[in-house]
């Protein structure tokens, strides 16, 4: 099979033929139909992750068919369609796992990080932890939803019943997750990077009732402010933005340092909070909400061979909605 290999953070991928791998106990072997290009696999690749597993071949927006089951998997069947996400597997035994929060786990594997992903033609993954999903849909179009999706929905719910959300970045997850809001009749504003006109035009098409640059203030108070761009700075600058007892969440797995600010931009009740991770219930919760709702990927399509060119424009703010690999 191709796939494209990491071999040392903050160095080009290398197309690679390598032998597919037999599942094992409990894993499925799958050829990949699609594979998105998430923000957190740039993080790896530039080296902003530490101890990534390498050679490691990246991608955890993985849409592909089963092609073989290993020993004692009952509950998927080869032919079916199934997604894969950031989280690999767990040890279900740590406090957290036992509590229902498995995002949490002590010990996880993540998909594309410290286990192999989908930047290739086939690919292994444990049969718990797969997602079914629809045989009709578009791959490319399933893809983002399986991390972007999963996580903006996450960070979504950690809003509460926030009417008023401001969305600090405008990438993969945010032009799904204004989608969603719109159809629940929130208010969304949109703050891309300064002098992004056409992803502010972008934001409105989707619904936004106002977008502008992150360095401007919204022209109303926040009931909630959602920051998916991994830029430290934004937090103070949201704190800003929301009323008293609003709340700013960090949906990304990886941001630069937070400034200091004065305590006056917290006091009020005002809350900082960070999603890890996500959960299989999350997909449980968010695939079909998702589905009523009509949210759909604005995708830009890439062979699999050219994934060092869909990283470089991820990493340059081209993309508009998101990226995906087509093996």
């Amino acid at each position: 099979m191709i796939a494209m290999v990491l071999e040392r953070p903050g160095t080009p991928l290398v197309a690679r033929d390598l032998a597919p791998r037999t599942p094992g106990p409990g894993e499925l072997a799958l050829r990949v139909e699609a594979c998105g290009v998430c923000r957190t696999d740039l993080h790896v690749v530039d080296g902003d992750l530490p101890h990534p597993r390498l050679p490691l071949i990246p991608g955890h927006e993985i849409v592909g068919r089963v092609t073989a089951c290993g020993p004692g998997v009952r509950r998927v069947l080869p032919g079916q369609r199934v997604g894969v996400p950031w989280l690999g597997r767990t040890c279900g035994a740590c406090p957290f796992c036992r509590g229902g929060r498995e995002n949490l786990c002590d010990a996880p594997l993540f998909t594309g990080y410290t286990t192999d992903g989908g930047f290739a033609e086939d690919c292994i993954a444990h049969a718990d932890y797969v997602i079914p999903l629809p045989e009709e849909a578009d791959p490319a179009t399933l893809a983002p939803l399986l991390c972007a999706g999963l996580i903006g929905h996450r960070a979504l719910a950690m809003a509460g019943d926030a009417q008023r959300i401001g969305l600090y970045g405008f990438g993969a997850a945010a032009h799904l997750l204004i989608q969603l809001a719109v159809w629940q009749g929130r208010r969304v504003l949109a703050l891309t990077r300064p002098g992004d006109g056409a992803g502010q035009a972008f934001a409105r098409r989707l619904g936004a009732v106002w977008a502008g640059g992150s360095d401007e203030a919204p022209p109303e108070p926040l009931d909630a402010a959602l920051i998916f761009a991994p830029v430290g700075a934004l937090v103070p600058a949201a704190l800003r933005a929301v009323r008293k007892g609003g709340t700013v969440v960090c949906a990304g797995i990886h941001m630069s340092d937070i400034p200091s600010f004065p305590y006056a931009d917290l006091w009020g009740e005002r809350a900082i909070r960070s999603v890890a991770n996500l959960t299989r219930a999350d997909a449980d919760t968010f695939l079909p909400l998702a589905a009523r709702a009509g949210v759909s990927a604005h995708v830009t399509r890439y062979p699999l061979r050219d994934a060092n060119a869909a990283l470089d424009d991820l990493r340059a703010g081209r993309l508009e909605g998101a990226a995906v690999l087509i093996p």
